[in-house]
């Protein structure tokens, strides 16, 4: 049975200390939601919460019709998947898989069946029988996936599973979780300070700051439209620049950076709402030019990039980190423009307003 996860005005404390503050999250049925963040953000309390280890200060918890909100963690019938894998070093991979079913008081053919139908089903089917010490790192992580999907749970959960896994590994270990949850249609709600990792395997990313969920998008939306400077930084844009509208110029916009700088901003790429806005960019969307419509900027430090030179550039509104060709490094002194790429460029509210 598929069924969705509703988290209702959630407040939670630590002691005095507030670490959820008023949050609000619904993941749909057979939805994949991933929490990111930096540690103390409260992803992990919120996992936690959901999973019945903490009770929250105020607000409800249901899955589908039940509430769990005062539930008990082992009357949740949730799949978790850990960081540290939670294997039980005494049991074999076979049984390790089966422990759920045993709890859950299946019978022993039963339980050995279904448990060497998910071991095939993560590729472990000639491991039965070995012991937790005697896998890898990626092997016992697919014997703890493994674990949490043979229960058949409403809701699968992750804590951070791949953080001690190498790089490849991590790449192919995700890509094995979104094809069994897909397959499966189990929905999940999934951990992880990581953005990569979040976006590759997500339908939709919460990114949380102090409690607070700041945006919650399909990862194609966050990456190209965050909603506020918090998320635009998060995801990339290291440029925050105010700006003001100054002239209406056919079909751009005139603007205005601090110190005089104006540009043209198409209205095909840019939809401005209000006069003063904050103009946001990742390094490649200023590209560094000797002429253009841009901002005046002297070059400071350069550095090779593989695929760009980058830049420290001085401006009459601030120092910026602007991109440049291959093709024509410019050395450090140098005056220079920064021409503004629409793709990646947003415009974010002012913090004023």
């Amino acid at each position: 049975m598929t069924v969705s996860l509703s988290l209702s005005n959630v407040t939670a404390h630590y002691g005095t200390t507030k670490v959820l503050e008023d949050l609000s999250l619904h993941v749909g049925e057979g939805e994949l939601v991933s929490l990111l963040g930096s540690s103390g953000c409260g992803k992990t309390t919120t996992l936690r919460l959901v999973a019945g280890f903490l009770r929250p200060t105020s607000g409800d918890i249901k899955l589908g019709e039940r509430d769990l909100t005062r539930l008990p963690a082992h009357a949740r019938n949730i799949g978790l998947v850990f960081q540290n894998y939670a294997l039980f070093p005494h049991l074999n991979i076979r049984d390790n898989v089966a422990f759920g079913l045993k709890q859950r008081r299946l019978g022993s053919t039963e339980r050995r069946k279904r448990a060497g139908d998910m071991l095939d089903r993560v590729g472990l089917t000639q491991l039965g029988d070995r012991y937790p010490a005697e896998l890898s790192g990626g092997q016992r992580q697919r014997v703890a996936l493994a674990r949490a999907l043979v229960i058949d749970p409403p809701l699968l959960m992750f804590d951070e599973p791949l953080s001690n896994l190498d790089a490849k590994l991590r790449v192919d270990m995700r890509v094995e979780i979104r094809r069994l949850q897909r397959a499966n249609g189990t929905t999940a709600l999934y951990v992880t300070h990581d953005q990569e990792e979040a976006f590759s395997i997500s339908d939709r990313v919460a990114i949380m700051n102090a409690g607070r969920i700041m945006q919650l998008d399909a990862p194609e939306v966050l990456y190209s439209r965050p909603a506020n400077s918090f998320v635009a930084n998060f995801v990339g844009f290291e440029n925050m620049i105010p700006m003001s509208v100054v002239a209406e110029a056919g079909d751009a916009v005139r603007v205005q950076a601090q110190g005089g700088a104006t540009l043209d901003l198409p209205r095909e790429s840019f939809q401005i709402a209000h006069k003063d806005f904050i103009f946001a960019t990742r390094p490649d969307g200023l590209r560094v030019a000797s002429e253009g419509n841009g901002i005046p900027a002297k070059l400071g430090l350069r550095t090779y990039l593989g695929r760009a030179y980058q830049y420290r550039c001085e401006t009459a509104a601030g120092e910026f980190v602007a991109n440049g060709p291959l093709s024509n490094p410019m050395e450090p002194g140098t005056n220079a423009v920064l021409v503004p790429q629409a793709d990646q460029c947003c415009i974010l509210p002012s913090e004023a307003a």
